[in-house]
């Protein structure tokens, strides 16, 4: 059998494409800014990761471009052998101190991040517990460890306590993400913290969307729950609120040191560039220094959350500045996809197997930058093709 064929039966995307459906690998000639640029045409960026707005701030700019004269624009080499700065040191005693854990480790991206930590930790008479709605990263990383793996039912405690305890004595580590990236809610954390320390687990949170965005300080999902002291991994990604590329774990120093010396995907990859990890560092200041940008972006995901729901739109569990526009099938996110970006509205469509069958949606995020004025433009666009279509 040829290996190949299943390429030549792939035609899904080129279906979508003649009929002017295609919602993906579009191309932005900008900025991720509140107003983007797309094939010459500027739209108002309702897809972004960049909360706080942070990714085009002057003194981040300003740090990479200091860092890329210094050290250049690459590490040529794993950190393991010969691509270890300074910088990277640096930025992980800062991360640990941010996040008041006692160590920290730097990964090149958030999903390389789950890959090494998760592998590295359950081993082969272990067992991982996952939330069905973890990021593909933390799926993807269990499957390389050798331990054993359950998934839980979304948010349900029961399940999971259920599988907890048929699992015996078994050594057992539970990861969930703190504000799930498609739905937009936030992990019972205090009742999942009870549950794992009742059957002795470990607790590893992966809080991509809820650094700088959760907490009194911005610190997460963690800080949001005041639980610093009961759980035992934190990770981040620099891709939403720190504008760059990379990831991160903290924790105590023992286990940090363990993954260092056994994430595979530390080891074998090639290190952080130093321009990214100058960025970091700066979010991190404008984060402490800049409290009123998370203002800002509870102010506005507040007024979206609101306006949509008084329009009748189910927008699901969400409580963040992710909020999904669950629209059911995956044939009305792609009619109401092409309205939007019609209008000027860059949104991401999202269908199984990104969500659940039956629950395709378009996924809408906010950030610290957006005006009222493109905000209210939003919400009338949205208000229109509702109608159209019918949703609504």
């Amino acid at each position: 059998m040829d290996i190949f064929e299943k390429c030549e039966k792939f035609v899904a995307a080129n279906e979508l494409k003649k009929a002017g459906l295609y919602p993906y690998f579009r191309v932005i000639e900008s900025a991720q800014e509140p107003v983007i640029v797309v094939g010459g045409k500027k739209m108002i960026m309702i897809g972004s990761n960049n909360y706080l707005g942070l990714t085009n701030h002057p003194r981040v700019k300003e740090a990479a471009i200091k860092a890329i004269k210094k050290y250049g624009t690459g590490c040529a080499g794993s950190r393991f052998l010969n691509g270890n700065l300074n910088l990277h040191e640096e930025l992980e005693t800062k991360l640990a101190a941010f996040f008041r854990q006692e160590a920290a480790l730097v990964f090149s991206t958030g999903f390389q991040t789950n890959l090494g930590t998760l592998s590295a930790l359950i081993g082969k008479d272990d067992v991982g517990f996952i939330d069905k709605y973890d990021h593909a990263s933390i799926i993807d990383g269990c499957r390389l460890s050798f331990g054993e793996i359950k998934k839980f039912r979304h948010n349900d405690l029961n399940s999971l306590e259920r599988m907890m305890k048929d699992s015996g004595n078994r050594r057992k580590l539970v990861v969930v993400d703190g504000v799930f990236s498609m739905e937009g809610d936030i992990a019972p954390l205090p009742e999942l913290v009870k549950v794992a320390a009742k059957y002795k687990a470990g607790v590893m949170v992966d809080d991509a969307h809820g650094v700088g965005v959760l907490g009194k300080t911005g610190r997460g999902t963690v800080e949001h729950f005041d639980l610093e002291n009961e759980v035992d991994l934190i990770m981040g990604t620099y891709s939403k609120s720190l504008a760059s590329i990379g990831g991160f774990i903290a924790g105590r120093a023992v286990i940090i040191d363990y993954i260092k010396h056994h994430a595979r995907a530390l080891i074998f990859s090639a290190s952080l560039p130093a321009a990214s990890v100058a960025s970091v560092s700066i979010a991190l200041d404008i984060i402490n220094e800049e409290p009123e940008r998370r203002e800002r972006l509870w102010k506005n995901t507040r007024k979206m959350l609101n306006g949509f729901k008084e329009m009748g739109y189910n927008v699901g569990p969400s409580e963040s500045p992710i909020i999904p526009i669950i629209l059911g099938e995956n044939e009305k996110v792609f009619q109401a996809w092409k309205l939007l970006h019609e209008a000027g509205i860059f949104a991401n469509a999202v269908v199984s197997p990104g969500v659940p069958q039956g629950k395709a949606l378009i996924r809408t995020s906010y950030m610290a930058t957006h005006t009222d004025e493109q905000l209210d433009k939003v919400l009338d666009v949205f208000r229109k093709i509702g109608r159209k279509l019918h949703f609504i």
